[in-house]
């Protein structure tokens, strides 16, 4: 049976698998209250601090975090790799406080995956004010530029900004370009060049600053550099040293940052066990529903696990090769976002989880 925790405010968690979010944050957790903690996603943030000093462990994992170190006002960072349960302390810190759960996740702003890219439940939406979830079309440009201007304007009400674009939380504390949106002529050359000739020719036409600096393992980045020079006739490095003044600095102590580092093992065995959980929730459905609007150059079609499920969908591998590679894609894709966070982000409060 499923367990459920009561809340005056909010609706009965009624979650039964080991991967779809509560439906509500209980309340009473926060306050000392009820303990029920759904199963999907058994990390006890909250703990005495009783508890704490006596070393307690929740489920046999170390978890060095306690929410009363966080203030009710300012803004709440929370970045973390995938399946490492920052959504989870999300929902807490704005249940607990009023906030806003705003997105900094550049494939959950896309409205055609709700499973793949692990975005809140429609229970999760209703039962909190989430911002910048499945707003963008399938087809339509979204740059980090657009995630900026967009979660500038929400900074005037209490905000909790979680997610794994790691580009996104830098450029939200440390600045951004103002580079000239790129023409749909250029975008388009970009894509067929991409589809046709490959990562490492747009790679090999970059100024040597830029091409030393960008990402080289994401195709993402690298036909936006290209994107920036066939443009503008200018790198993109140079474009980024000229970066102005950021919206939410951290060095004048105007948010909270917490980054979640955990045991790479636990972490990889939790990636695992969440994509079986999306199959049984129907991912495979959903890679199926954006079969006829599939085309891999697109932004949304980055979905970790979209391109191993359409490929099995269109006959070029079984399903258990499918879920195999989406595995591996998925462990690589967090690898990425640590290494990132621990280059970009070495400042930010850690919360340290393991075994």
């Amino acid at each position: 049976m499923p367990r459920s925790c009561a809340s005056r405010s909010l609706p009965r968690c009624t979650c039964a698998t080991v991967s779809r979010r509560c439906t509500a944050v209980c309340r009473g957790s926060l306050s000392g209250g009820c303990r029920a903690r759904p199963p999907h996603d058994p990390l006890l943030w909250t703990r005495t601090r009783r508890a704490a000093r006596r070393g307690r462990h929740n489920r046999g994992r170390r978890v060095s975090f306690d929410l009363t170190t966080i203030s009710r006002e300012a803004p709440v960072l929370i970045a973390g790799p995938t399946a490492s349960g920052k959504s989870a302390l999300a929902m807490e810190l704005a249940a607990r406080d009023g906030r806003v759960v705003v997105n900094a996740d550049a494939l959950q702003v896309y409205d055609c995956w709700r499973l793949l890219t692990a975005r809140p439940s429609v229970q999760d939406e209703r039962a909190l004010p989430h911002a910048l979830y499945g707003h963008i079309g399938r087809d339509t440009p979204y740059s980090v530029g657009h995630w900026l201007r967009e979660v500038t304007a929400l900074l005037d009400r209490p905000v909790v900004i979680v997610g794994g674009t790691g580009l996104y939380f830098t450029a939200l504390t440390e600045g951004l370009a103002d580079i000239p949106p790129t023409p749909p002529a250029v975008r388009a050359l970009a894509d067929h060049r991409l589809a046709t000739e490959g990562l490492a020719v747009l790679l090999a036409e970059l100024d040597p600053a830029t091409a030393a600096r960008v990402d080289r393992l994401n195709p993402a980045r690298v036909q936006r550099a290209w994107e920036v020079q066939a443009a503008t006739g200018r790198g993109l490095a140079a474009w980024q040293d000229d970066t102005g003044e950021p919206a939410l600095p951290l060095s004048q102590a105007q948010a909270q940052a917490l980054v979640i580092r955990p045991d790479v093992d636990w972490l990889n065995a939790r990636i695992d066990r969440r994509f079986d959980a999306m199959m049984a929730q129907g991912a495979l459905e959903e890679a199926r529903a954006e079969l006829p609007f599939w085309n891999p150059t697109r932004p949304s079609a980055r979905a970790i696990g979209a391109p191993e499920l359409v490929a099995h969908l269109r006959g070029e591998m079984d399903l258990p090769q499918a879920v195999a590679a989406a595995k591996i894609a998925s462990r690589q894709y967090a690898k990425r976002q640590r290494t990132w966070f621990r280059s970009r982000m070495a400042g930010w409060r850690g919360v340290e989880l393991g075994g």
